[in-house]
């Protein structure tokens, strides 16, 4: 989220808004609100205190879905459509009461760096749309209902090919691997080797 959120920032200031920007929770000041974008660490309950609301967006459609790389195994479950939730931050990860729902949704061919863009902006906007109505919209939260399920950590065993499988057949898990942090990897006679995958732009498609 690092590269989207100075524009939120922008906006925020622009509307006559004191913004700070952390990237641990340990050197939060106090506020009104805080927003835990992309942060991957439990946050205590008194961190949690210094600010009258804390909010999550999570890339499920809670409580379903709760836990890590959420929009990951969603579209390696071949999924298009993500459901995109800003809640309450509790200690319990992914539990608090919702505050709105929305959903990102893709053609089926883009990669990690489209996913991310397309899933920044729904998370930017529902960031918005909670502040411009605030405090009314710290009023509408619903706890969240039905059974939950959660996704567990990815790591680098999961960006691993199978050989003896089809590209098409594994084209959701090479949409979703990180050529830098995370590539696809393969075996063959005792070698471990990287697969990158890259993809032509809409502009230069159109222009061949």
């Amino acid at each position: 989220m690092n590269e989207y959120i100075p524009d939120l920032i922008f906006d925020w200031i622009d509307d006559g808004h004191e913004v700070r920007w952390v990237h641990d929770a340990a050197d939060l000041p106090s506020g009104d609100m805080c927003f835990f974008l992309s942060y991957g660490k439990i946050v205590d309950k008194n961190q949690l205190m210094q600010h009258r609301n804390n909010l999550v967006v999570h890339a499920s459609d809670l409580p379903k879905g709760r836990g890590w790389s959420p929009l990951t195994w969603q579209i390696l479950e071949g999924k298009d459509k993500i459901p995109v939730t800003i809640f309450e931050a509790e200690e319990s990860v992914d539990s608090g009461p919702i505050y709105e729902k929305s959903f990102v949704s893709f053609s089926g061919n883009e990669l990690i760096e489209e996913l991310r863009c397309g899933l920044a902006n729904i998370i930017a906007d529902l960031c918005r749309n909670f502040v411009n109505r605030y405090p009314d919209s710290a009023k509408l939260g619903l706890e969240q209902e039905g059974e939950p399920s959660f996704y567990p950590h990815r790591d680098p065993e999961d960006s691993k090919i199978d050989v003896q499988k089809s590209l098409l057949s594994q084209f959701n898990l090479l949409r979703t691997v990180d050529n830098n942090k995370y590539p696809a990897w393969f075996e063959f006679k005792g070698r471990k080797f990287f697969l990158k995958i890259t993809a032509n732009s809409i502009f230069n498609d159109a222009k061949e």
